[in-house]
């Protein structure tokens, strides 16, 4: 490999092989508002999706299908604790990433530590998303459902606000998302039935600026998808993930969690709006604007909270803008985000629990699927046709990527009378895991990557040259993009251009940048 294209490597493309920490002299840049207006990522990633449209796609394409055979190891960085999960920031060379009660910043050319920051708490420790940036400031959700503000030069405290009570059952795992001057950020969990709560905040003071509840309070439209009260105001709906924007609408849209309990739906009877929905919001009041649920009255724990990908193409010649969902359930949605309006949903992957689909777009649940005492065989399990993992968008290509799993479970009931919590569980029988290409119009399967046994968590992303995926326990895997949409005329196939063979376990989602 030749010494300019090992600099390409190391300054092109910030490919996270981020797995310790200490001190360094670096001093680290703050970021220009103006970057998370940027239509593309390219000298930064500065937000957890790269923009506000969550394609993740690049226009670089200095590393491409004829060179990406060349590139190897620049660093590794180990934290010494936790799976990284995160999507990194990359702002004026320095790469922001996240693992529980932690924060790091480090060079992205050479992985050399800058700071590092630590804050243990108590709380759920599943794992975390990454850190939001505007200014000189950073933006990090903790395990005890805390908001923290950090010196993005060197990693010192703030501010420190509660989202919300994590003796209640709270905690919080996601990136939160600058839109203008609110800090928007979201809450976990699921062992309690706990109301789901997206926040606002002041950048500068932490002052809240509004709450929206997944769902509504009494008497409010969607109040009359629950049976009372009480399960109203207990029905779960987490807002796990981060959410998406249109600037020229000036719309937020974000997906929401599973309703609770989780597999038991006796004492929630109706479609439990607004769990397991795709929400548009206004970012500078939180009112809701429209929504749509992919899994009326989930007793599955197939949460919509994948990345609503927004993106203008033609639709039925039709100049549209439009939202797309890879949903947990196994289905594909596309939507006009303009009104909510339905267009199109079909399955991406095999599916046993569908009848069909009705006059809204939505699944139709078979009762046979429903967890039963003696057991209910299911496709997909509780952990989803596919899941946090990043899907992306290739404007170039007209596809649609999503990280696919085949899950065959068994759901069961395990609780009678009173259900909290779970109310259940299920034991998958079998998995395996595939890359999908799809087209963005139907939803209609144009390639697939079969990856073998075993649930693959690997995100997804797009350039102009390649689209890659870190493959869990085969280490980096860039897959070369053969195919193009059929609507230009050219051949369909996808062939793995380089399997970096390295024996870890690689979970967050790729980035790239050029320097």
């Amino acid at each position: 490999m030749s010494h300019t294209f090992a600099n390409i490597v190391r300054a092109a493309s910030v490919l996270l092989l981020l797995f310790a920490t200490g001190a360094s002299g670096v001093t680290a840049q703050g970021l220009d508002p103006a970057a998370l207006l940027e239509k593309q990522a390219t000298e930064t990633w500065p937000t957890y999706n790269g923009d506000y449209s969550g394609k993740r796609f690049s226009p670089l394409d200095q590393i491409n299908a004829k060179n990406v055979n060349q590139l190897t190891l620049a660093w590794i960085y180990r934290t010494h604790g936790q799976a990284i999960k995160a999507s990194s920031l990359e702002v004026n060379g320095i790469l922001y990433f996240t693992v529980p009660d932690n924060v790091y910043a480090i060079d992205a050319r050479f992985g050399l530590p800058i700071w590092h920051f630590e804050r243990k708490v108590t709380g759920d420790h599943i794992g975390h998303r990454g850190v939001a940036m505007l200014g000189d400031k950073l933006y990090f959700t903790t395990s005890d459902t805390h908001l923290l503000c950090l010196s993005a030069k060197d990693g010192k405290l703030i501010w420190d606000i509660e989202l919300a009570d994590a003796k209640l059952g709270y905690f919080a795992t996601m990136a939160p998302l600058v839109i203008k001057n609110h800090i928007i950020g979201g809450v976990s969990g699921d062992s309690t039935d706990i109301r789901g709560v997206l926040t606002s905040v002041d950048p500068d003071t932490g002052a809240v600026q509004w709450k929206w509840y997944t769902e509504p309070d009494p008497g409010q439209p969607g109040s009359e998808t629950w049976p009372d009260t009480d399960a109203l105001l207990h029905g779960g709906g987490m807002t796990w993930m981060t959410g998406t924007y249109d600037p020229e609408l000036n719309l937020l849209y974000w997906g929401t969690g599973n309703p609770n309990p989780v597999l038991v739906g006796d004492r929630r009877a109706g479609d439990n709006l607004f769990t397991c929905s795709i929400v548009a919001l206004n970012p500078d009041t939180g009112k809701l604007q429209w929504a749509f649920q992919p899994s009326p009255h989930d007793v599955h724990d197939w949460d919509a909270v994948q990345t609503p990908i927004l993106f203008d193409e033609a639709y039925k010649g039709k100049q549209r803008k439009l939202l797309a969902q890879a949903s947990r359930n196994g289905f594909y949605f596309l939507l006009d985000r303009t009104t909510g309006e339905h267009l199109e949903t079909s399955e991406f992957i095999d599916q046993t629990w569908s009848s069909g689909v009705d006059k809204k777009g939505r699944p139709i649940a078979k009762p046979e699927a429903t967890p039963t005492p003696d057991g209910a065989l299911v496709e997909p399990g509780s952990d989803g046709a596919t899941n946090w993992m990043a899907p992306s968008f290739d404007p170039q290509t007209g596809l649609f990527y999503v990280m696919a799993r085949r899950i065959i479970s068994v759901f069961y009931r395990t609780i009678e009378g009173q259900v909290e919590g779970w109310g259940g569980r299920d034991r998958n029988l079998y998995m395996d895991s595939t890359l999908r290409a799809l087209d963005y119009r139907t939803g209609k399967i144009v390639w697939n990557h079969e990856l073998g046994e075993g649930e693959d968590t690997a995100g997804i992303l797009t350039t102009a040259g390649i689209c890659s995926s870190p493959r869990i326990t085969w280490g980096i895997c860039w897959r070369s993009i053969r195919q193009r949409d059929r609507r230009y005329g050219i051949s369909t196939s996808a062939t793995m251009s380089w399997p970096a063979r390295r024996r870890m376990s690689l979970r967050g989602g790729n980035i790239c940048s050029c320097r």
